[in-house]
């Protein structure tokens, strides 16, 4: 992998390691969801771009859930909060995520999910495959007697592509794909005490631009334009773009982007027997010795 590439990579990773340890520090009982993203997305944009909304899910939600901006919710103190983190130097990507119950030090979810993503980072080399990769998380996991969420994975990062090619599932599949160094990914490990499956939620408040296409909403080709010029092939959230033109048209400029194809939405994924669940991620560069950009 370029020096160059490398360097932009690790620069993205040392930011969203001082991101994490200030939402850690900021998260607290009756704190306003919206405020806590707003901070933290903040803290990021002070040095340098979000790769995708701060992601704030909590009990049996597990992924895609960041507040609107007349959500005026709070955190609880016995919610079981996953928060998702972003960064990109010019499209090359850190993600990482981690996991906090407020009135709780010693969550048995959070514990698996942690020492799965631990034991997979000790293991992952150029050779390895999938099927022997996933079959270390899922082992571990099923060691506290609970679940993975088996369609949720980890994945590759790609310049301005959140999600590459090559998926990482939660459970063990035979898979014989190899890794090869150089390769950037983002492995996340979900837990639950439920069914072990997400379903889609509603409503959405993430989205990304995947294709061109023509509009009829004045305001519809505003809000693409933006998205295109600021965030191009990276997921957004609704919120960012509140002071584009009143929220109803907004709401309808974006369903109009949305069934055109021009855009894809994001659901709210939520555990199926609303189990509780817990999630850990940081990126990984695969090396003989692997880089954790995040860690």
């Amino acid at each position: 992998m370029d020096k160059e590439i490398v360097e932009k990579f690790l620069k993205a990773g040392e930011i969203s390691k001082r991101a994490k340890e200030f939402a850690k520090n900021e998260l607290k009982e009756g704190l306003k969801i919206s405020e806590f993203a707003e901070k933290v997305e903040n803290f990021i944009k002070n040095e340098a771009a979000l790769a995708f909304p701060v992601n704030i899910s909590i009990n049996d939600y597990a992924a895609h859930c960041t507040p609107d901006a007349t959500d005026n919710s709070v955190f609880k103190k016995d919610d079981l909060i996953k928060i998702d983190i972003g960064v990109q130097i010019d499209g090359f990507i850190a993600d990482t995520a981690f996991s906090v119950k407020l009135d709780e030090k010693d969550n048995i979810l959070i514990k698996a999910s942690e020492e799965a993503l631990k034991e997979f980072i000790n293991n992952i080399a150029p050779g390895k495959t999938i099927d022997e990769m996933t079959k270390i998380v899922e082992d571990v996991v099923s060691s506290y007697g609970i679940k993975t969420v088996r369609n949720l994975a980890g994945h590759s990062l790609e310049p301005y592509r959140q999600h590459g090619q090559i998926s990482i599932p939660n459970v063990h599949v035979a898979n014989k794909h190899e890794f090869k160094e150089g390769d950037v990914i983002a492995m996340e490990v979900f837990t639950t005490n439920g069914e072990g499956y997400v379903v889609e939620s509603s409503p959405a408040a993430i989205y990304m631009f995947v294709r061109p296409g023509p509009v009829r909403m004045r305001e519809a080709k505003l809000v693409l334009d933006k998205i295109v010029e600021q965030y191009k092939t990276l997921p957004f959230a609704k919120r960012w773009l509140k002071d584009l033109t009143t929220p109803l048209k907004l709401h309808i400029a974006l369903r109009e982007l949305v069934n055109s194809g021009i855009l894809v939405e994001y659901p709210p994924l939520r555990e199926k027997g609303r189990g509780l669940v817990a999630q850990s991620e940081e990126t990984i560069i695969v090396m003989d010795k692997p880089i954790i950009t995040t860690q």
